[in-house]
């Protein structure tokens, strides 16, 4: 497979982007969607590696009816459909931040390289769409990156929801979750359809089977988690820059 040569990341939320951006010194790129009629709200940063890639920092951008980030899967296919056909990148890198799970070992602040995609909240008990509501999508492989970046590995899931109902408790642990969000297996599915490789950096900000309430945790590690984005993604950019997808 020919080597990445144009990366684009993909974040939902500008306050888990920001660090990066400026750490890269990357500008806005305004007529990155230009092809699309009308206005669009996601956002893009772009720069150039020293080794020659092309970058690019994709946000889901902001509601003009209430003013707060698109948050959830349909800003996040809306977003990755657009950087697909647009940008053409050779590999989509999704980073955000995420819940863990202490019954599997997650804490605030881990790193985890994403295995899998599903969903645990489209729930169609009809035979065939089952299956489709799960999603199940698997990540591009990257043990070398992995081992070099030392983090954690698993499934990651997606819903909509910011907290979880007990039914989505019960299938998060049927998947064998280990990161729950909210727009990953969404992107997954773009790239799926744009046969686009596609790989997840999450950092864990709460802890879905703590004692804290999800929305406080969340808030409250939110700037050290982009924080620590900002220092592992370019180590994953500079490992993925120039080399064979099948390398990774």
């Amino acid at each position: 497979m020919a080597p990445a040569r144009v990366i684009a990341i993909v974040f939902a939320m500008d306050a888990e982007a920001r660090p990066l951006i400026d750490a890269l010194g990357l500008a806005p790129n305004p007529r990155a969607f230009a092809r699309v009629a009308g206005s669009v709200p996601m956002r893009c940063h772009s720069g150039r590696t020293a080794e020659g890639a092309d970058v690019h920092v994709v946000t889901s951008g902001t509601c003009e009816r209430h003013g707060v980030c698109n948050v959830g899967t349909v800003g996040a296919a809306l977003s990755t459909y657009e950087t697909c056909a647009s940008l053409k990148p050779d590999v989509i890198v999704n980073a955000g931040t995420a819940g863990g799970f202490a019954k599997r070992g997650g804490r605030v602040g881990d790193v985890y390289l994403a295995t899998t995609f599903k969903n645990h909240d489209r729930r169609i008990p009809i035979p065939g769409y089952d299956a489709y509501g799960v999603g199940e999508y698997e990540a591009w492989p990257t043990p070398k990156l992995a081992a070099m970046l030392g983090c954690k590995r698993g499934t990651v899931c997606t819903g909509n929801s910011l907290d979880a109902t007990e039914t989505c408790r019960k299938l998060l642990d049927e998947h064998d979750a280990c990161v729950k969000e909210m727009e990953a297996a969404a992107i997954a599915h773009v790239a799926h359809l744009f046969k686009v490789p596609m790989i997840a950096v999450k950092t864990i900000t709460d802890i879905v089977d703590g004692p804290h309430a999800t929305q406080e945790e969340f808030l409250a590690n939110l700037a050290s988690a982009a924080a620590a984005l900002k220092d592992v993604l370019p180590k994953v950019i500079a490992f993925i820059d120039g080399r064979d997808m099948n390398d990774l």
